[in-house]
């Protein structure tokens, strides 16, 4: 993957998104094709709050964050990079990541 001047990831092309998605259940490409977004479910408000807890501590990690909305068991996310301009191996990776988190 190409990194970007300041390394940062560059903007993926849509057949690298295509490829990444197969290996993301539930994961689709925004029809203004800049985003992925998920809606996830879970049993309750508490596990939903764990849940962003736990994507909240990689996000600052690595200084990447989501846009995501939470009703009570439900967490809506939408990723993209704004910098690059759309999806990127960041949004790849929180995206993997927050399948390992809702587990």
């Amino acid at each position: 993957m190409t990194q970007s001047q300041l390394g940062r990831p560059t903007k993926l092309d849509k057949e690298a998104i295509a490829a990444s998605l197969a290996g993301l259940p539930g994961w689709t490409l925004r029809a203004d094709g800049t985003a992925i977004v998920k809606g996830f479910r879970f049993k309750d408000f508490n596990e939903a709050f764990g849940f962003m807890t736990r994507v909240a501590l990689l996000a600052d990690r690595i200084d990447h964050h989501p846009e995501w909305f939470n009703v009570y068991n439900r967490v809506d996310v939408v990723l993209n990079t704004h910098d690059a301009g759309g999806v990127t191996s960041l949004d790849i990776q929180m995206a993997l990541f927050m399948e390992q988190a809702a587990g």
